[in-house]
């Protein structure tokens, strides 16, 4: 509609004067012809002030016109400026709710691909917890005091002798119990004492399970402290400790021990270690006196014998309990030590290392990171002098 006007504006012609102006000028003209020649002067301005009126006509139109085109472009610009932030606005309340669907969508799927890693890993330790138990699950039926006994008996009859678990019956004891025995590492007629592997058991355990044993004997398992007692404590029978460990980057080392022996409960298990051999390191007996764990007792987080009065320094820092600073675990602590082969690999909360320590056994400077560990006792070999 205001196009319309403007283009009527612009075409609109300038009107001619009126007849009765005519008629006016004529007789003004007429009456200038009979007059004089000052008359003459009066003629000319009378006629310049129509000429004045005429171009006044044509600039108000040209005004107008410029005017509404002005009017026009504002208000043009005005809606454009308006559309475009309208348009913004949709268009960034579409990318927000785009993201936030998007992220909905990562957040759906991350819980999903988190719940079938479960899942899968659950059957992953199914299969090899299953796999483990294959080997040997049903103990052979062979009565002896230990694996090295049973060994020694199976020689003469058994070309090649099966690791696994066997029934053994120490001395003056009532009861006999199973045991895993190792019949194919050197030489064989090893009791295992203590596995890691796996981190499927944990040894965050109290005084009573430590005593007891707990775990499974194919795979990771602490036999217990009585029964180790009722092992190495029969008469005129020393036994070895051999230690076996694998690092992180499946290196291999080892600590031995004769004369191993450990005392009864009533002494909290004490510790007792002869000669030392091997190439980890003799991480019990450490690098200093204060360090030393031989002749230790058996502490536990709810059983505390290590010493600590009223704190130890573990890692330059003061603790109160060495079994608590490491995990829950139980172990032969004397102002923690050096050694924990009980230490749980699964505790990320702890500002110390939480896994297995042999803190002799180095490389570059730097206690190596243990991925496995057995515990073995065997009987030693007596050489009688004739």
């Amino acid at each position: 509609m205001i196009w319309i006007i403007l283009v009527s504006l612009l075409l609109l012609p300038v009107l001619p004067p009126s007849t009765s102006s005519d008629n006016a000028t004529t007789n003004q003209s007429l009456e200038i012809t009979d007059d004089d020649d000052d008359h003459d002067v009066t003629l000319k301005s009378d006629k310049n002030p129509p000429a004045a009126k005429y171009g006044e006509k044509c600039t108000m139109p040209c005004e107008l016109a410029a005017k509404f085109m002005k009017e026009e472009r504002h208000s043009l610009c005005s809606d454009l400026q308006h559309s475009i932030v309208s348009y913004t606005r949709s268009t960034r309340k579409m990318i927000r709710d785009l993201i936030d669907e998007q992220q909905k969508s990562l957040e759906l799927l991350s819980n999903q691909v988190m719940e079938l890693t479960s899942k899968v890993s659950s059957l992953s330790l199914e299969v090899q917890r299953s796999n483990t138990e294959t080997l040997s699950v049903k103990p052979v039926q062979s009565h002896g005091r230990d694996c090295s006994d049973i060994k020694e008996t199976l020689d003469a009859s058994v070309s090649k002798i099966p690791s696994g678990i066997y029934i053994i019956h120490p001395e003056n004891i009532e009861y006999p119990f199973e045991v895993f025995c190792e019949m194919d590492y050197m030489d064989g007629g090893w009791t295992v004492v203590q596995r890691r592997t796996d981190g499927l058991t944990d040894f965050k355990r109290p005084w009573s399970d430590y005593i007891n044993g707990f775990g499974h004997l194919p795979g990771e398992h602490w036999l217990g402290l009585r029964k180790i007692f009722n092992i190495v404590s029969q008469k005129q029978t020393p036994f070895q400790l051999h230690i076996a460990f694998v690092s992180q980057d499946d290196s291999t080392a080892y600590a031995s021990y004769d004369k191993f022996w450990i005392e009864d409960e009533t002494n909290f298990f004490r510790i007792h270690l002869g000669r030392y051999a091997g190439s980890a390191g003799d991480a019990f007996r450490g690098y200093e006196q204060e360090e030393n764990q031989e002749t230790a007792p058996f502490s536990t987080s709810d059983v505390d014998n290590d010493g600590c009065n009223p704190t130890c320094t573990f890692d330059g820092n003061a603790v109160e309990s060495c079994s608590i600073h490491q995990n829950g675990t139980g172990w032969w602590f004397n102002q923690c030590g050096r050694a924990n082969l009980n230490g749980s690999p699964s505790d990320q909360d702890q500002a110390t290392i939480p896994n297995m320590r042999w803190e002799t056994w180095t490389k570059n400077g730097i206690p190596v990171q243990i991925k496995s560990v057995t515990m073995k006792i065997r009987r030693m070999v007596i050489h009688q002098n004739n």
